[in-house]
Formats: structure tokens, C-alpha cells, sequence
């Protein structure tokens, strides 16, 4: 089983926790002055890298809580996990760069 360790309450089993999308999206400032292309852009394009990649996740089956982490997609391992409102950490995966 994978463990995935909580910011708010530690190490915990992943079916404690639910996937909450890509990590520092920022929401357009006055989302009813986009087009329908920009809108429709901002809400369903993600990047899906192969590697390290920042994502938002809830603590369902415990504090309930959202939280960051950086995860490398070809290996589901959880490289770090962080509170939601701090930056990315500074990682750097084989042959890429978080710059």
C-alpha cells in the first residue's frame, strides 16, 4: 500500500486521500471578462508531465484538508508533500528541471 504523508497529521494509508488536481493554478482575477476559449482553457488544460509534478490533494478520511505535493508520475512516488499557500520545493527529477 502507499503511504503518503499528511502535513497536517502525518504518515498515512492513500485511501485515506483524494486527488485534487493540478497544484498552483492560479484562478483568472475576473473570470466573466474571458472568452469562451480562454475560459474553457483556464478550466480544463493541465499540463500531465512525465516525472516530478505539483499536485493539490485532500486528507478525506482525516483532517479533511488540502495540502501540495510533488509526486513523480512514473513512479507514483511522493517526492515531498507541503501546506496549501507555500511554494513549490526546489526538486529536481533525472534529466529535468522545476524551473
Amino acid at each position: 500500500m502507499l503511504i503518503i504523508a499528511c502535513p497536517y497529521c502525518g504518515p498515512r494509508p492513500e485511501l485515506e486521500f483524494r486527488y485534487g488536481g493540478e497544484a498552483h493554478v492560479a484562478r483568472p482575477a475576473d473570470p466573466s471578462g474571458l472568452d469562451d476559449e480562454t475560459w474553457g482553457t483556464f478550466l480544463y488544460q493541465r499540463s500531465n508531465p512525465r516525472g516530478l509534478h505539483a499536485e493539490r490533494w485532500r486528507h478525506a478520511a482525516g483532517c479533511g484538508r488540502f495540502f501540495n505535493a510533488v509526486r513523480d508520475t512514473t513512479t507514483d512516488f511522493f517526492v515531498a508533500t507541503y501546506e496549501t499557500g507555500q511554494p513549490r520545493p526546489d526538486i529536481e527529477g533525472p534529466g529535468e528541471s522545476t524551473k
